[in-house]
């Protein structure tokens, strides 16, 4: 059963969607997950992924990844399943493109810092952030604020990490009281397949930045679930190769592998879980994408290696001890010297009640670059 454009009855079709948060004429030659991703892409918070750190920082190496890259390869992996379900992939895309939009500078611990520093003023979270972002504080458009996405890509980024019952962040909560997100639900299978793109592709390369980086090698991968067994089927002095070329026969089979596997559990949880309507699919207890079982213990395994390996080894460590550093310095600084901040372009009182909340904004809009300029700048 297919709708009016070839997408499966699950899928989400833009002719339905439930509108804008600020209305708006359709286009005459896009539709509106098409406006959504380009939306996305055009606007200054994406570019800035450009430069700021997934693992690494970018003066580490120009061939590891940053969080652009590393947005997507998400959406490849993303549009790839969604694809074989005849689902809507300009919304996945549009999901995928946009679900790291919030990170700070200097990856997770970057987040972590600002969690202490706003503990007590509202506190800090990434997806949280992202939605500031994409409803206030993008500046493009005459008419609104933010980049005035369909309900549809909203919705999909608030439940990112699946429906949301407790401990809703403070930008969702007040979003959901005017433009009801179905907070308890769970999102589309678009938004689900671009979740679990998102741990495929960083499980994926994060093999490949560590194998770069030094920090494991072929022989300690033999010892993973999946990674060991792709290993062993390698020709006899496959090390003969190019480590590129090694790497990419790792990461391109281990991939195709889980997406596999991911296809097989939406196939069987449709069927077992009698899912016959996009609503079927919102009201089900239970997550209809993803691993199965057994690819759940593997890509867990994995990810325990790579925080034991790579995560938290020395190199990052230091890594991770400069973000602490450079941020709260500059929180502190903002937070209290007004001068700094009129230097800085910084419209802000340092006494105005929301004061704390605009230099978070700031600080987490910050490439990793610019944030240590000017904490070198001003030390």
């Amino acid at each position: 059963m297919k709708n009016s454009n070839n997408l499966s009855h699950l899928a989400v079709n833009g002719q339905n969607s439930k509108g804008r948060f600020i209305s708006e004429e359709t286009s005459k030659t896009r539709s509106e997950f098409q406006r959504d991703r380009d939306r996305i892409i055009h606007s200054s918070a994406f570019r800035r992924l450009k430069h700021k750190t997934q693992v690494f920082v970018s003066h580490e190496g120009d061939h590891y990844r940053t969080r652009l890259s590393h947005s997507l390869e998400v959406s490849q992996v993303a549009r790839s399943i969604s694809k074989i379900f005849q689902l809507n992939e300009e919304l996945t895309e549009t999901l995928a493109l946009a679900h790291d939009i919030g990170h700070p500078p200097f990856g997770h611990a970057g987040e972590d810092t600002l969690k202490v520093v706003m503990k007590n003023f509202g506190g800090f979270d990434h997806n949280d952030q992202a939605i500031r972002i994409i409803h206030l504080l993008e500046k493009k458009y005459f008419n609104f604020d933010g980049l005035n996405l369909t309900w549809e890509s909203i919705e999909g980024l608030v439940k990112h990490n699946g429906p949301l019952v407790e401990s809703i962040p403070p930008t969702i909560k007040l979003l959901n009281e005017a433009f009801d997100l179905k907070l308890k639900e769970h999102s589309s299978i678009e938004a689900q397949i671009a979740a679990i793109a998102d741990d495929i592709a960083y499980n994926n390369h994060d093999i490949d930045d560590g194998l770069r980086a030094g920090f494991f090698n072929y022989d300690d991968l033999r010892e993973l679930p999946l990674i060991g067994d792709i290993i062993s089927a390698f020709p006899n002095k496959f090390e003969l190769f190019e480590i590129p070329r090694i790497n990419n026969e790792i990461t391109r089979r281990s991939t195709s592998l889980m997406i596999e596997d991911v296809i097989n559990v939406i196939n069987k949880n449709i069927k077992i879980l009698e899912i016959n309507t996009i609503e079927d699919v919102r009201l089900k207890n239970k997550q209809i994408v993803a691993f199965s079982d057994d690819m759940l213990v593997k890509v867990e395994t994995i990810r325990s290696f790579l925080s034991k390996k790579m995560y938290k080894h020395n190199k990052v460590n230091l890594m991770t001890e400069n973000a602490n550093k450079v941020i709260i310095f500059l929180s502190d600084l903002l937070m209290h010297d007004q001068k700094v901040c009129t230097t800085e372009g910084i419209k802000s009182d340092i006494n105005d009640k929301m004061h704390q909340r605009i230099i978070c904004d700031f600080i987490s809009g910050m490439t990793d670059n610019y944030a240590q300029s000017i904490y070198n700048k001003y030390l």
